[in-house]
Order: C-alpha cells, then sequence, then structure tokens
C-alpha cells in the first residue's frame, strides 16, 4: 500500500505504521512525503492564501497547462524536494520546456521513419508502429554502428532497463522523466551528427534506422510509464 502526504503530515507517519500493523498489515504501507509546490507566473511567485480565499485549484493548473505537462512537470522533482512550478514554461512551446523536448524528440523520430518510406506525411491513417513492422531489418547490422554519436546512444537505450527497475523500488517517477530528457537529448546529438540516410551504404542506413526506431520505441515507453501522450506529429 503506497500512500502520498503532504510535509505537514510528516508526525502522522508512525501512528499510521501502528495502525496498519495492528490490523493485521506489518510493514505493507508506504508513506511517501511530498514537498511545497510553489507555482511561477512571468517569474513571479502566485500568491495564495486559505485566509483570504485566493488560490489557484489543480483543476484551474490543468486548464491552463494541459495534462500532460501537469503531470510531467510533477514528476520531474523527486517528493523530498519542492516544486518551483513555472506555468509559462509548462505552456512554452521550445526546447525549454522539458515535455515538449522530448515530446519532440518522439514525433521527430516518427517524421523520419514515414520519410523513409516515403509515405504520405498527410495521412494520418498510417501509424508510425506499422510502418516501422515494414521498414526495420531485425537482422540489420548494428556492428556498423560505431562513432561516439552511435554508441552513445545505444549506451543510453541500455540502460531503460536499471532506470524502470530502480524507479519501482524507490518510488521514484523523477528517474524516468530525467532519462526521458537525457534520452532524448542523445538522440539530437545522434542525429545532428550523424546522416541517417545515406544511398551509397544501405547496410549503414539499415542500422540506424533501426537505432532511430528503438529509441522512438523506448521514448513512448517511458512516456506512457509516466502517462504523458506519445504524439506522431507536432
Amino acid at each position: 500500500m503506497i500512500d502520498i502526504w503532504g510535509a505537514d503530515h510528516h508526525g502522522y507517519v508512525k501512528r499510521m505504521e501502528a495502525a496498519v500493523a495492528a490490523l493485521g498489515h506489518p510493514g505493507k504501507l508506504d508513506l511517501v512525503i511530498g514537498q511545497l509546490v510553489n507555482l511561477f507566473r512571468d517569474g513571479e511567485a502566485v500568491r495564495m492564501s486559505k485566509r483570504t480565499g485566493e488560490m489557484v485549484t489543480f483543476e484551474d493548473l490543468l486548464d491552463e497547462v494541459g495534462g500532460d505537462a501537469a503531470r510531467y512537470f510533477f514528476l520531474r522533482r523527486s517528493t523530498d524536494q519542492p516544486l518551483d512550478f513555472d506555468i509559462g514554461l509548462a505552456k512554452e512551446q521550445s526546447s525549454e520546456n522539458p515535455v515538449f523536448y522530448v515530446q519532440y524528440a518522439h514525433a521527430r523520430i516518427c517524421s523520419i521513419l514515414r520519410k523513409a518510406t516515403g509515405a504520405d506525411t498527410a495521412d494520418e491513417s498510417v501509424g508510425v508502429a506499422s510502418i516501422a513492422a515494414t521498414l526495420i531489418a531485425e537482422d540489420a547490422p548494428l556492428q556498423l554502428l560505431e562513432t561516439d554519436a552511435e554508441l552513445s546512444l545505444m549506451r543510453k537505450l541500455a540502460e531503460f532497463g536499471e532506470v524502470v527497475q530502480a524507479t519501482a523500488e524507490q518510488l521514484a517517477p523523477h528517474k524516468l522523466t530525467r532519462y526521458a530528457e537525457d534520452l532524448a537529448a542523445t538522440f539530437h546529438q545522434f542525429y545532428t551528427l550523424c546522416r541517417v540516410f545515406d544511398p551509397e551504404n544501405p547496410e549503414l542506413t539499415a542500422a540506424r534506422l533501426y537505432a532511430v526506431d528503438s529509441t522512438r520505441q523506448v521514448l513512448a515507453n517511458v512516456l506512457t510509464l509516466v502517462g504523458v501522450t506519445a504524439p506522431e506529429r507536432m
């Protein structure tokens, strides 16, 4: 059993654990203590007060920034750290916005795969997963991926399983968002330095497309785990 409490309820931890033990479930309760959330708009703190009735509800926040950004921003920080939530940044469509940055990496890969097949980019009925199923060679010669950028991408992809395990064991979803941002940055570096399509070297093209699609799949997996959409077009 996992429960999430605010920092001002820390004093109730021992008595709740004792109550659960008395009910016959000793050691079965995990209490995660979250810290305060501070909202910022245009660089200024949003002042709230129960006494005066000035407050921003979570529903208001969802209406303004959307579910993806709200969920992602709340999961970016460890629960033992206060969260400064920048409303303007959460709405921004730029690389400065971490959720946009990660989602854009996924959408960019989807665009690469569509172009690789010559698929009509205006036809949204064609899913990228089905494109990848026919495009990516299972026996792609991955030994040809030997540049620093290629190796860095493969190493980052290989970390995924360990990150998921650590996230579950430590009740630390911020490890997933941090990994997603690192993977997106590693992919962008790879894409900048490595030419995916090389007409004179079809084997290298096949290997790089394999790496590109693997990145798409892992990014989609991470975003799914944290409850954020993985758009194919942006």
